[in-house]
């Protein structure tokens, strides 16, 4: 059986991107709760990140989920390593170990109020 086409798309995606979103809306316009929170995080860190509407093709929302093998969206992925979706940022960010793993990957992290 061969691959999805989608995979080769999504491999591209967090190859050529430090920090990558797949998320429901944009980063402007999130169209989920869980997408919006993410993106807020990100945006408290000061982290540049690029994304991708899953809600744009159904094909990306299907295979990224294959992809991952992570069953919802949004998904973070850093220096092309899936790092988890809405919960685990969230916590990962309330304990400091997401400006941590940023910072070791070489990812540039911004605290707008530091603690």
């Amino acid at each position: 059986m061969s691959e999805k086409p989608v995979f080769e798309r999504i491999r591209r995606d967090v190859a050529d991107n430090e920090v990558f979103l797949y998320m429901k809306g944009t980063p402007v316009f999130p169209q989920c709760g869980f997408s919006a929170a993410v993106v807020q995080v990100l945006s408290n860190l000061g982290v540049r990140f690029s994304s991708a509407n899953v809600l744009e093709d159904p094909e990306l929302r299907d295979g990224i989920k294959h992809f991952s093998n992570w069953p919802t969206i949004p998904q973070l992925y850093v220096k092309g390593e899936f790092v988890g979706g809405c919960d685990i940022i969230r916590e990962m960010y309330e304990t400091g170990e997401l400006a941590e793993f940023l910072n070791s990957r070489g990812v540039n992290v911004q605290l707008a109020n530091p603690a």
